[in-house]
């Protein structure tokens, strides 16, 4: 990769300015040893949302509340947040991180729990957008329960496709990379979705059910 290509690829992540909020719940994470989005990546969520007027999200990984924050401002003044994890106590800093930002305490529902065992009992077609960002190696159950979650034109959306250039090597990848490619493989090919591939943060895959 050229210099100028990297220097422009750190002026887009950076576009979109992060506010004293954002920046407590990354540091929240780091703390905690969890993976964030990008703040490029949580521009894109932003817009990603606002782009389907999204009332109904589902969240797969509250984590400290970073994406969350960023969906959220994306929504409707109206809309509500689902959001799954399976720690609890990440979940008490979301909501912290949540109020901070202004958001009402009826704009966020938080369930804790294993994602594959939540999931099952969430509204047919009743989201406009899902986000999963949580166990790479779950990713196939999470896209077959987003197939069933969306409404018609509503869009999935999958964070850390990229693996850090993993998902790229030749080489010998752990299990987690393999489910990767075979995500992005039926993604590509299915029939029901209109993908994309955006080079944000750690890599962003987005598809809108037709």
């Amino acid at each position: 990769m050229t210099a100028n290509r990297q220097t422009s690829w750190a002026f887009a992540d950076a576009y979109v300015a992060e506010d004293e909020v954002l920046r407590w719940a990354r540091d929240r994470a780091r703390e905690a040893g969890l993976r964030s989005v990008s703040p490029g990546a949580g521009a894109a969520l932003r817009l990603l949302a606002a782009s389907v007027d999204a009332k109904a999200v589902a969240e797969i990984g509250t984590g400290t509340g970073v994406s969350g924050i960023h969906l959220l401002h994306g929504m409707r003044p109206d809309g509500v947040l689902t959001t799954v994890d399976p720690e609890p106590e990440h979940q008490q800093f979301a909501r912290q991180a949540f109020r901070a930002s202004g958001f009402a305490s009826n704009r966020a529902r938080f369930i804790p729990g294993r994602a594959l065992d939540v999931l099952p009992r969430l509204a047919d077609a009743g989201y406009d957008l899902v986000f999963c960002d949580g166990d790479r190696q779950e990713v196939m159950d999470y896209l077959a329960e987003s197939l069933r979650l969306l409404r018609q034109g509503g869009l999935v959306v999958f964070e850390g496709v990229f693996a850090h250039g993993r998902t790229v090597d030749s080489g010998p990848q752990p299990t987690e990379v393999l489910r990767l490619r075979e995500l992005l493989r039926a993604v590509r090919e299915s029939q029901e979705l209109v993908p994309s591939l955006l080079p944000v943060g750690d890599g962003l895959l987005c598809a809108v059910k037709r």
